[in-house]
C-alpha cells in the first residue's frame, strides 16, 4: 500500500504521523511510503531522516492524489478533507463527538475513518493513553503557569513556601489524564482532591494518593471543592460521546476570582459550560474572573515526546491497517471499534446518533 504522512496544518501543532523510525518497519513491510516535505520537522525528525530510513519525500498534492492510507496526528482540517479521494482510509486522532461538520463533510468524500481515540483492547485504548497522560501532566504545568499575575490569575506559587501553605488543585476524573494530573500535585506536594463517579476506582485512588481527598462525583462535592481551588482540572471521557457538563457558567461566580480551569476534555466539547476551543498562541481567556485554559492539542506543545510515544503504541495497528486495507477491521476487534466511518457509511452508533441529533 502506499502510505502518506502529512504535515499537519492545525495551529501550533508540531507532532507528526509517523516517526522515521515507524516508516522504516512499514517499508520493510514492503509498503511506499511518501512524506510531505517538513512534516517532521516540529518534532525534530529532518526529511533526511526519512530518506535514509526508505521514505519518498513530497509535496502534500502527491499524497491526496496518491495514498491508500493517509496518517495523520490531529482531526482532518476542512481543507484537507476538500482534497481527500473516496476510497482513502485516514488514521487520525478525530474526536467526532465535538464535530459533527467534520464528521458529515467526511462522510461525503466516501471514505474510511479509523480513530485513535477509539481504538480499543482489552477494555483499555492503547493510542489515545499516552496522550492522555502527557495531557494530564501538562494540566499542571500549564495552570501553575496562568495563576501568575500577569495571566489573570490569583498570583500565587502552587507549591507554596517554607511559611506558605501549598494551593488546591482539584481533579474532576480519575482516569488516566486524572491520575497523571494527580500524580504531579501529588510529588509537588499540593493540597489534592480528586472527584471521581466510579466507586471502584475511588479505591484505586486512596491508596495511590494517601492524604488526599478522593470523593464522589455529585454536584455539592465539586461545588464545594471548586469554592477552595486554585486549579481546577476537568479530565472526563466518554470516548464517542461529549462528556457532562460539571461546572455551569453561572456556578464560576462560587469561585475566587484567578482560580484557573483546566479543560483536558476540551477534545471532545469540554466539562466546563464556559469553555470554547483556544490555542497555543492564545491559550487562556477570563470569564467573570475565572482563568480558562481550554488547548484541544495539548500533547502538541512537547512534540518530540508526544509523536515517540504516539508511534510506541500506534505502529502496530498501522502495519495492520497498511496490510489490510478496509478490512482490518475484520483482522483486528480493536481496529473495528476505531472504525467510525467506512467508505462513507457511519458504523460507530455513538456518532451516528450525534449526527442525526444535530440534524434536528
Amino acid at each position: 500500500m502506499i502510505i502518506g504522512v502529512l504535515k499537519e496544518i492545525k495551529v501550533e501543532e508540531y507532532r507528526v504521523g509517523l516517526t522515521p523510525e515507524s516508516v522504516r518497519v512499514l517499508v520493510g513491510d514492503g509498503h511506499n511510503v511518501m512524506v510531505e516535505e517538513g512534516a517532521g520537522i516540529g518534532s525534530g525528525f529532518s526529511d533526511s531522516l526519512y530518506k535514509e530510513a526508505g521514505a519518498k519525500i513530497v509535496k502534500k498534492d502527491e499524497i491526496f492524489d496518491s495514498a491508500g492510507l493517509i496518517i495523520k496526528v490531529k482531526e482532518p482540517q476542512l481543507s484537507e478533507i476538500e482534497l481527500l479521494k473516496p476510497g482513502q482510509i485516514v488514521f487520525t486522532f478525530f474526536h467526532f463527538a465535538s464535530n459533527p461538520a467534520m464528521t458529515k463533510a467526511l462522510v461525503e468524500k466516501n471514505i474510511t475513518c479509523i480513530a485513535y481515540e477509539l481504538i480499543e483492547e482489552d477494555g483499555i485504548r492503547p493510542i489515545l493513553r499516552p496522550m492522555s497522560e502527557i495531557a494530564g501532566k501538562l494540566s499542571i504545568q500549564q495552570g501553575m503557569k496562568y495563576l501568575e499575575k500577569p495571566s489573570g490569575g490569583k498570583g500565587i506559587l502552587l507549591m507554596g513556601t517554607e511559611n506558605v501553605d501549598p494551593g488546591n488543585v482539584v481533579i474532576l476524573g480519575g482516569g488516566v489524564a486524572g491520575t497523571a494530573a494527580a500524580e504531579v500535585a501529588y510529588r509537588l506536594a499540593m493540597k489534592l482532591t480528586i472527584i471521581e463517579k466510579k466507586s471502584e476506582r475511588r479505591e484505586i485512588l486512596k491508596k495511590a494518593f494517601p492524604f488526599s481527598a478522593v470523593l464522589e462525583s455529585t454536584h455539592d462535592n465539586i461545588i464545594e471543592s471548586c469554592k477552595k481551588a486554585d486549579i481546577v482540572i476537568g479530565s472526563v471521557l466518554i470516548p464517542g460521546h461529549r462528556p457532562p457538563c460539571l461546572l455551569k457558567r453561572n456556578e464560576l461566580e462560587y469561585m475566587e476570582k484567578g482560580t484557573v480551569l483546566v479543560d483536558i476534555s476540551i477534545d471532545e466539547g469540554g466539562v466546563f459550560e464556559s469553555s470554547h476551543p483556544t490555542t497555543h498562541l492564545q491559550p487562556v481567556f477570563v470569564e467573570s474572573g475565572i482563568v480558562h485554559y481550554c488547548v484541544p492539542n495539548m500533547p502538541g506543545i512537547v512534540p518530540r515526546t508526544a509523536t515517540i510515544a504516539l508511534n510506541a503504541a500506534s505502529i502496530e495497528f498501522a502495519r495492520i491497517i497498511a496490510r489490510h486495507g478496509e478490512s482490518s477491521f475484520k483482522v483486528s476487534n480493536a481496529i473495528k471499534k476505531g472504525c467510525v466511518i467506512l467508505r462513507g457509511d457511519v458504523i460507530g452508533q455513538a456518532i451516528k446518533e450525534i449526527l442525526e441529533s444535530s440534524s434536528d
